[in-house]
């Protein structure tokens, strides 16, 4: 996944996840706070908004160190346009595991995108990271 920055967000923007809360009640308070993604959910809808906003930062701290690419890249002309849950399967704050399928939709070029994922999430030492995804 690549991004295109925006310009900073405010508590009463609507969340780059979707979920329909304000930035600041929703994703903000992982990207911009101490507070950790409970769920795997949480964790991606929050990784999509890193996306969105270029954190490195965040994916990095996110990601697996099993899995973590070296650096991050970002398409300056890529712009997110939405993300849809379509299914979890575990997760939840007592698992040790879980999924996510999610499809997140971006334009670039002109040309629209797709990326269809069911993405692992594994859960240690109270913490949430993703591990890899399968491209559906």
């Amino acid at each position: 996944m690549q991004a295109k920055k925006t310009d900073g967000q405010d508590a009463a923007d609507a969340c780059p996840c979707g979920s329909g809360g304000g930035y600041e009640a929703c994703c903000g308070r992982y990207l911009d706070g101490d507070l950790l993604p409970g769920t795997a959910e949480q964790l991606m809808r929050s990784r999509y908004t890193a996306f969105t906003l270029a954190r490195a930062d965040y994916l990095r701290d996110t990601w697996h160190t099993s899995t973590r690419p070296p650096s991050i890249g970002f398409d300056p002309a890529q712009h997110w346009l939405g993300l849809q849950i379509l299914s979890t399967q575990e997760g939840s704050e007592v698992d040790a595991q879980g999924w996510v399928e999610f499809v997140a939709r971006s334009k670039s070029g002109g040309r629209a995108h797709r990326l269809h994922e069911r993405s692992r999430f594994v859960r240690e030492g109270g913490r949430w990271y993703y591990v890899d995804g399968r491209i559906k």
